[in-house]
């Protein structure tokens, strides 16, 4: 039972409009999510892009090949029912963002930190209006209630579909900045991923690349560059 996978049983996948927003029909039908919530995401896009996965699909259907169905089963089924909850747990990032934490040597890798993460902390601070404070090694970084309550009040105001997204591009890059400069179109999804990676990337230049942690990598930034893709289909 184990090996058991649910097979193909439709001939077309269609995107459709219904009462508040779109839908994905399987040769008429609605697709539910696993919680058995009929499927309504917000936008044509979305609902297209899940069409064309489900398409995709052969004999045997690989959710793995299907990030936008995934994250639309999440937003619906975890998401907006947990919603505060998530948001609780999006915003602790602000208190740790990856980008406060910075090597105390080699004067090299302090320099390469300085000058592709304090931009961003600046642009935080003159967009967003939260400075937050840089530390060196990885003790504690204390930042001010008013910057984590300013950086909470924009998980906020996103929809379940939207956090859903920055979920991802937080947890992904480890940093809350990151993911708002992603989806405020600041940074474009690569140059995000690239800038959370600046540590590990210094310690591939000193030692060498591990075969393993390159796809490892791989599989993370994918993910990533889908998060800021469903994202950018999340929005009215």
């Amino acid at each position: 039972m184990s090996d058991w996978k649910a097979k193909r049983f439709w001939k077309q996948a269609e995107a459709v409009e219904t009462d508040g927003g779109f839908t994905v029909q399987l040769d008429g039908r609605a697709v539910k999510t696993p919680a058995k919530t009929t499927l309504v995401v917000p936008s044509l896009a979305m609902a297209q892009a899940i069409a064309a996965e489900w398409d995709a699909q052969e004999d045997a259907i690989n959710p793995l090949t299907m990030p936008v169905t995934r994250g639309a089963n999440a937003a619906l089924d975890k998401v907006a029912t947990q919603f505060d909850e998530v948001v609780d747990l999006l915003a602790d990032y602000a208190d740790s963002d990856l980008l406060c934490y910075r090597a105390t040597g080699p004067d090299a890798l302090v320099a390469r930190q300085a000058e592709k993460w304090d931009p961003l902390l600046d642009w935080a601070a003159n967009t967003i209006g939260a400075r937050l404070f840089v530390g060196e090694g990885v003790m504690h970084v204390p930042q001010t209630r008013d910057a984590l309550a300013t950086f909470k009040s924009q998980l906020t105001a996103l929809t379940p579909f939207q956090l859903t997204a920055a979920h991802d591009l937080i947890s992904l890059s480890g940093s809350i900045v990151l993911a708002l400069a992603v989806m405020r179109g600041h940074l474009d999804p690569d140059a995000a991923w690239l800038l959370s990676r600046v540590d590990e990337h210094w310690q591939i230049e000193q030692w060498g690349d591990d075969e393993d942690a390159a796809a490892q990598e791989e599989i993370k930034r994918r993910a990533f560059e889908d998060a800021a893709r469903f994202f950018e289909m999340s929005l009215p």
